[in-house]
């Protein structure tokens, strides 16, 4: 559960700044970095969350961390958006963070972003191919399933490549 919170989370608070994607396009820039902001600390706190269970639940039963592929890419997508967050932060308070180069560094979050998302959707989709989903999930519905998270990740990128790159080219 936690990880689909996670997911949509950190997907809404990235679409926030899409005026086709977001319920908030007449909102103030402003606004949205902050809805932006809340949305990235849900995410991680569920994130949280979800590690705690995944501790837990692993301690418990005796078995041993760190020892899928969906862990290792898991554990470093936790890492990477906690890197995010702190990077967050200091577009958040530019000043306090002694940042000179704020548009630089937004350039840096908006791809780093997009590769934590990115990172993320792997994750979910190593997690399809345990033993205890394809146990539970078969036929049509895991494949089905496999799209389900494909298809946000598409439309973020679409979002970002198209926002944000044409105006760096022309910068140029």
């Amino acid at each position: 559960m936690q990880t689909l919170e996670f997911c949509l989370c950190m997907a809404e608070a990235i679409l926030l700044f899409s005026p086709e994607h977001s319920p908030f396009f007449f909102c103030s820039r402003k606004a949205r970095i902050r809805l932006h902001w809340a949305g990235q600390t849900l995410a991680i706190l569920s994130a949280a969350l979800g590690l705690g269970f995944i501790i837990s639940s692993r301690t418990r039963s005796e078995l041993p961390h760190l020892v899928s592929w969906h862990s290792w890419v898991g554990a470093l997508t936790l890492l990477a958006t906690g890197v995010q967050a702190l990077c967050g932060l200091c577009l958040l308070c530019p000043r306090a963070a002694r940042v000179s180069m704020v548009a630089r560094l937004k350039l840096y979050h908006l791809t780093c972003g997009l590769v934590v998302y990115l990172m993320a959707t792997v994750t979910v989709l190593l997690g399809m191919y345990s033993v205890w989903f394809q146990a539970q999930i078969k036929g049509v519905a895991w494949y089905l399933c496999l799209a389900l998270p494909v298809y946000p990740a598409l439309v973020i990128m679409h979002q970002i490549s198209r926002s944000y790159l044409p105006r760096k080219k022309m910068e140029m």
